[in-house]
């Protein structure tokens, strides 16, 4: 996969999706699949921001059903499970443990009901072919046998815990990523680091995009007979800065910040905390404290993780899990992002408490709203679902070009990497074919089928962990040949994993970098701003 500059610049497609997070490259999928001339372009990297700040998880929103959300609780459950089948490598099952601490049993019947619903509302949670991939229904452990398997959940008044389960990601940024490549091998041009600066307007018809390629400064415009904004937390914000009039759809924009630390316990912890959850989730050997949920108001781009933040939110996980020994030297990488929600009412009521907000999403057609023809705007919604609201979205632009597409078959058709039939047998496969190398698993969760092409051409100096996050040289180096990688951000927090668990040694920054450096003709100087470049992503900030 390249960028696509010569076919942007010179080609007249039927859509042009701004924004190359989870909707844009669902979408972009989608609509290339069934026929459509595909075109995506993203500022910076794809799944850069909200689709890389979250939580990682592929779920139910077993929460939703207090607010009595029962249909999007069925559909992101039929969405899990869409997620899980296309792509077994990257979306695994993951335990929960919701325990109770002081609760008489009236509470205890209402989770009870709560999880007995949700068990009925996934009903098809095990028609996968893999038996690893096994989703069971909630059950009750007594304090003793939770204890037993948890002890981080003693406290005073601990009476047990119910056990449930959802399924987490192993890594959301490539899941964007390979809905890309699968795009591009159905005939959409796509770039990453093309900005859309103004909407192209004829009569009130939007024809595209004015943009910029922030490689070489260069203004070009792409052709579009519609166009569809799908930027996440920027969606309200572009349309004002394009059009030039003010957005008849605003967002409300929640701050949540991560904390990874060292592994507290093997299965999720789904912590009530008043007046909303915190979870601390095992991912690849630690554990993900999550999440907070307050308004944000400021510029996107300067969303960051504060000390105050670091400092209450290990307080508030403290007072629910005092056994953890959270202390701020254990924090080993944090993040913060924005979720993109969609107003159920007056903005100064939601903007109190965005974490009673729903998550659904909305497709809006603005020229149905009597405003720009052509232009819709996919907002809100949660990684979980994208997919289905990628359907939603390619539905309604088929429709207003007036054309006939194939059925979506998205749900059931695996990504390039998901092209297997058992994780652990083409595991396996790979330890047959490539014996006595450490960073296959690692490799193969990243990689799935795809895993031979990385290594076609790799030596075994290639296959050496750079780092705790297993990933390796040869995956650096397809990255960049394959995986339209411009920066070293680009290959450390979303190509591979090397940056997601803290600031990776000065020697491994230099060796990845240069060779990177060979690859993509870098000065000295030109490497030396990458490396320095990742600096402010390991701060916290005033």
């Amino acid at each position: 996969m390249q960028r696509a500059l010569q076919r942007l610049s010179s080609e007249t497609f039927d859509v042009l999706i701004v924004g190359g997070g989870a909707t844009g490259c669902f979408t972009a999928r989608d609509a290339a699949m069934r026929g459509l001339s595909v075109a995506l372009v993203e500022a910076r990297d794809f799944a850069c921001a909200t689709s890389a700040h979250n939580s990682k998880l592929a779920h139910g929103g077993l929460r939703y059903l207090r607010n009595l959300e029962i249909s999007l609780v069925r559909e992101s459950l039929a969405e899990r499970l869409g997620l899980m089948r296309m792509a077994p490598h990257l979306v695994r099952p993951l335990p929960f443990l919701l325990p109770l601490y002081g609760s008489g049993i009236s509470e205890r019947i209402k989770l009870e009901a709560g999880l007995t619903l949700y068990d009925i509302l996934s009903f098809d949670r095990n028609r996968l072919g893999d038996p690893s991939q096994y989703l069971p229904g909630h059950r009750w452990l007594s304090r003793q046998d939770a204890l037993a398997r948890e002890p981080v959940l003693a406290g005073d008044g601990f009476a047990g815990a119910f056990e449930y389960h959802d399924a987490q990601m192993y890594m959301p940024e490539r899941i964007a990523l390979e809905n890309l490549i699968d795009a591009d091998g159905n005939g959409a041009a796509i770039a990453n680091y093309v900005s859309a600066e103004r909407l192209l307007l004829r009569a009130g018809k939007v024809e595209g995009c004015g943009v910029r390629d922030h490689v070489t400064g260069a203004p070009f415009d792409i052709r579009a007979r519609t166009v569809l904004v799908a930027a996440g937390p920027w969606a309200d914000l572009f349309l004002e800065q394009a059009s030039g009039t003010a957005a008849a759809h605003r967002l409300i924009r929640s701050k949540g910040i991560h904390l990874l630390v060292p592994q507290i316990s093997r299965a999720g912890l789904t912590i009530e905390a008043g007046t909303g959850h915190l979870f601390a989730l095992p991912w690849r050997g630690h554990t993900l404290l999550a999440t907070t949920d307050t308004p944000f108001t400021g510029d996107p781009a300067t969303v960051a993780v504060t000390q105050d933040d670091i400092d209450g939110f290990l307080a508030t996980f403290r007072k629910f899990l005092p056994q953890a020994g959270l202390a701020r030297d254990k924090v080993e990488f944090f993040y913060a992002g924005l979720r993109p929600l969609v107003s159920d009412g007056p903005p100064q009521k939601n903007n109190k408490n965005s974490y009673n907000v729903s998550r659904r999403s909305e497709l809006v057609d603005h020229g149905k709203e009597g405003a720009l023809d052509g232009l819709f705007s996919a907002l809100g919604g949660k990684w979980t679902t994208s997919r289905a609201l990628a359907e939603t979205v390619t539905d309604a632009l088929a429709a207003r070009l007036g054309r006939k597409t194939a059925a979506c078959t998205t749900a059931t058709t695996t990504l390039p990497g998901g092209r297997f039939e058992r994780f652990e047998e083409m595991l396996h496969g790979y330890e047959t074919r490539w014996p006595g190398i450490s960073a296959l698993r690692n490799m193969a969760h990243m990689l799935g089928a795809r895993l031979p092409q990385a290594l076609k051409d790799a030596r075994l100096a290639d296959l050496a962990p750079l780092g705790p996050s297993g990933d390796t040289a040869a995956q650096v180096a397809f990255a960049v040949d394959a995986e339209m990688a411009l920066t070293l951000e680009d290959v450390v927090m979303r190509r591979t994993a090397i940056g997601q668990f803290g600031k990776p040694a000065a020697d491994v920054l230099e060796k990845i970098a240069s060779q990177m450096a060979e690859r993509l003709g870098w000065s000295a100087d030109r490497k030396a701003r990458e490396i320095a470049g990742l600096d402010p992503i390991y701060r916290t900030h005033p």
